[in-house]
């Protein structure tokens, strides 16, 4: 889920998808936006987001929609972890440039 805020009740704006996985050296993300101005766009990122560094920044290669021609960068971090349910809420502070 791609949400405005870490809270449980805060406003849905789109989802994650992609491909990860752990024993590539990259990997790379999707974001698609299924509210607001941003409806039906999608934003992609590149690069490593390895859970056990504090801060990880991965770059923004592109999208579709309102993101054509995109370029920028993500910094995230984890915001909470949930081992009993399995929940992860991860912040993403993006930075993208788009025409």
């Amino acid at each position: 889920m791609l949400k405005l805020g870490p809270d449980v009740g805060s406003k849905l704006v789109g989802r994650a998808q992609g491909l990860t996985s752990s024993a590539s050296q990259s990997e790379s993300a999707l974001f698609v936006f299924t509210e607001g101005k941003f409806n039906g766009s999608t934003l992609s990122m590149f690069g490593r987001n390895s859970l056990a560094l504090e801060v990880r920044e991965m770059a923004i290669i592109g999208g579709t929609g309102a993101f054509r021609l995109s370029r920028g960068y993500v910094q995230t971090k984890t915001h909470s972890i949930d081992r009993t349910s399995g929940l992860l809420v991860s912040e993403y502070d993006v930075y993208v440039l788009h025409y």
